[in-house]
């Protein structure tokens, strides 16, 4: 089924903005940290856990400890789920779409 010279050119167009949005979200790397700089996560666009630091202070109370891990990672996926909004509202802006339909 071929489609009409402007729907081609509109499905190309959103293609390839989908797959600019792609390279920039695999570009996004966030820092999240808690408890006052115990626990420090690095998180990435597919939200993969990049790195931990931790306190070596915080290992003397190790629930304390995971409480403070889960919370990082937490954390960090908020931050990079707002990073992915901020980009899909910007780059979705421009084409007229209602309100919160993405």
């Amino acid at each position: 089924m071929k489609l009409p010279g402007n729907m081609q050119q509109m499905m190309r167009q959103a293609q390839q903005m989908q797959e600019k949005m792609q390279q920039e979200i695999a570009l996004i790397r966030v820092e999240a940290t808690v408890g006052g700089g115990m626990v420090t996560v690095k998180v990435d666009g597919q939200k993969n856990l990049l790195s931990v630091k931790i306190d070596p202070e915080a290992a003397s109370d190790l629930e304390m400890l995971q409480d403070m891990i889960v919370a990082a990672v937490s954390e960090g996926i908020k931050q990079v789920d707002a990073q992915i909004q901020q980009k899909m509202g910007g780059m979705l802006g421009g084409m007229g779409l209602p309100p919160g339909m993405f």
